[in-house]
């Protein structure tokens, strides 16, 4: 999985980077959230805790997916801007408890 960081725009009014990527998942299906945010974590150099993922999908027929992320200055800035099901989104998966 390679990613290339298309266009990353400064927010100052919402302390955000708005940054627009491709990733390129030959060999592969399409990776998860959860990877994406960790590779583009890894790519700008950021906590992975400040990424939120808005947008992401896969180019029909290809191998190449296009996403938008928001990066905070700050994880409470991303908390109070952010809608919850965004979090939840860009969040790992609990494992159901068994009863």
């Amino acid at each position: 999985m390679k990613i290339e960081i298309v266009n990353n725009q400064r927010n100052e009014l919402l302390k955000r980077n708005e940054v627009k990527f491709r990733i390129l998942h030959e060999g592969g299906g399409t990776p998860s959230r959860v990877e994406v945010r960790q590779k583009l974590a890894a790519s700008l150099d950021v906590n992975e805790e400040r990424i939120y993922i808005n947008k992401f999908e896969t180019e029909t027929g290809s191998m190449t997916a296009m996403g938008e992320a928001n990066v905070y200055d700050s994880a409470e800035q991303a908390k109070l801007i952010e809608p919850k099901y965004i979090i939840l989104r860009s969040s790992p998966k609990m494992e159901k408890k068994e009863q």
